[in-house]
């Protein structure tokens, strides 16, 4: 079996994926399209301009030579704070190429977050875009110990790009193996200081057969369209390592997602391939009154970050005639392991376990739970994190004899699709029963005045929880004391007796992650300090 190579075993099934002895995956993903004939197809598009197979191998062996010509080591962490444009591409797997150890950051974050991350890391440089300038100098000045090689992308005398240009474009591999450490990604920490996964080699091939080929079913001529961002776990499969994996072409968009800057690149670029977020799916449906793409080359639109109420997925159809491939993954798991498939959707579930993925729920002894009950779901599969950078005691926690416990929440029924019942710690039991938050959102957002809805529990008078909704309407549609009672009502009608909000709260818009996950501890905490603006009998 030849250097850095990846067989696939198509007799077994799923497929088993075999990996020489050494292993860098930065061959696979890039210079192997130059020795099947793809140096001229284009790789990368965007507003900027196109980039082919051989422009990015050129440019990811110039960023290589030119990580280790400023003294970066096998090993050493580059962090990354850097938009989606080719120049992520070429940082990222330059790096991987060298043997460092790229780090891509959420770019939305403050100078506090970025200064915790260069210290966490210890990182041996920093690599931003210019758009995030005032974030992250502050964040460098700060730290304790700062990296000792700061590089802005492009604008400045001594830029990534400027420097880049004189770099060769040869490289050698540095040579790897399969389960060596590869990069790291942060979790979005929405609940506590975040935590490094640590990838492997192996981890983004893993991914990329596993959900993008073998259940997706990308191929060659796919064009691949992310609203994540590629700091994003999700995102970074979606629009970099899947597309590469086949050798198809990725959109690319540096601006924040949305209607303003989404659907002239749709309408440009004509995707095949589109990747969301509930929310965004959610936003999109409001705005279809007003300006609809022409979504007719997409084939499959693909959905994770939080569970995709049945509700959005029946009014995406009827506006689109698409269907949503709703899915779970995570960052420690790298991308989805439970899905939703092409033919085979069931509307309200996360769908079945990928090929190559195993999944267990458990009760609070630790014991497997019937069909229908809820329990802790737990993962195993090859493209698991191997621990948490510096946080030993959490790995311990989290990452036990092969298995992910993934924090959340779920159920399965017999015919093997997994229900998202919340995240662990958002669960609450009202009248002594388990009650899952994420079934009360989904019987809200059924009604017609409703785009997005949270749920979490507060406590009454008797010190006793219930449930407590925060709800954002339609356009044009105002809240009042009216509304909130026919919502009531409405759960009662479709719920368990006990299940139904007892405070209905009209907001804006709920607090989320840059990920799109919404912040229920935001409102928990909003829930002890600000009275309900409307109450239920």
């Amino acid at each position: 079996m030849q250097s850095h190579t990846v067989e696939i075993d198509a007799s077994e099934h799923p497929p088993r994926l075999r990996f020489s002895a050494d292993f860098n995956v930065a061959v696979p993903f890039i210079d192997r399209h130059i020795a099947e004939g793809r140096s001229a197809k284009i790789a990368i598009r965007s507003v900027d301009g196109d980039v082919t197979y051989a422009d990015l191998a050129a440019n990811v062996n110039r960023c290589a030579r030119l990580l280790l010509r400023l003294g970066l080591k096998r090993g050493d962490r580059m962090l990354m704070v850097v938009k989606d444009c080719p120049a992520f591409f070429y940082l990222f797997w330059g790096a991987i190429k060298a043997g460092i150890i790229p780090v891509p950051l959420n770019t939305l974050l403050r100078a506090t977050s970025y200064t915790y991350m260069i210290e966490d890391s210890g990182a041996a440089a920093l690599v931003y875009s210019p758009e995030f300038a005032e974030e992250v100098r502050p964040a460098i000045a700060g730290a304790a110990r700062a990296p000792q090689i700061v590089l802005c992308t492009e604008g400045e005398a001594n830029s990534f790009a400027s420097l880049i240009a004189d770099a060769g474009a040869q490289f050698e591999t540095v040579a790897t193996a399969a389960d060596d450490d590869c990069f790291w990604l942060y979790s979005s920490g929405s609940t506590g200081s975040p935590k490094a996964a640590v990838h492997r080699h192996r981890d983004m091939v893993v991914t990329s057969q596993r959900f993008g080929v073998e259940t997706l079913g990308i191929r060659e001529d796919d064009v691949f369209y992310s609203e994540a961002k590629l700091f994003f776990a999700y995102g970074l499969g979606n629009n970099l390592t899947f597309p590469l994996w086949v050798g198809a072409t990725a959109v690319l968009n540096g601006a924040r997602p949305g209607p303003a800057t989404s659907f002239p690149l749709i309408a440009q670029f004509r995707p095949t391939l589109y990747f969301g977020v509930p929310t965004l799916y959610a936003a999109y449906l409001q705005h279809f009154a007003t300006e609809k793409p022409d979504l007719s080359s997409v084939r499959h639109c693909v959905s994770a970050g939080e569970a995709l109420p049945a509700e959005i997925l029946r009014r995406w159809h009827e506006e689109t005639g698409l269907w949503i491939l709703d899915g779970i993954g995570s960052t420690e798991a790298l991308h989805i392991f439970i899905s939703n498939a092409p033919g085979d959707i069931r509307p309200g579930s996360s769908g079945r376990v990928v090929p190559g993925y195993t999944a267990r729920i458990l009760d609070e002894r630790g014991a497997e739970v019937a069909d229908g009950d809820s329990g802790q779901l737990l993962i195993s599969g090859d493209s698991t994190a191997r621990c948490y950078w510096n946080n030993a005691e959490r790995t311990a926690r989290t990452m036990v004899d092969g298995w992910l416990n993934t924090g959340d929440t779920y159920r399965r029924d017999a015919e093997g699709y997994y229900y998202y019942c919340g995240r662990s710690d958002d669960m609450m039991k009202v009248g002594g029963i388990w009650c899952s938050p994420f079934e009360i959102e989904s019987r809200l957002v059924e009604h017609p005045a409703v785009v997005e809805a949270a749920v979490v529990g507060r406590a009454d008078r008797e010190d006793l929880v219930k449930p407590e909704a925060f709800v954002v309407l339609r356009q044009g549609q105002a809240g009042s004391a009216g509304l909130a009672a026919e919502l009531v009502d409405f759960c009662r009608k479709g719920l368990a007796p006990y299940k139904y909000p007892r405070q209905i709260n009209f907001v804006a818009e709920l607090p989320k992650t840059a990920t799109g996950k919404i912040q229920r501890f935001v409102l928990r905490s909003a829930c002890k300090d600000e009275p309900s603006t409307f109450g239920a009998p």
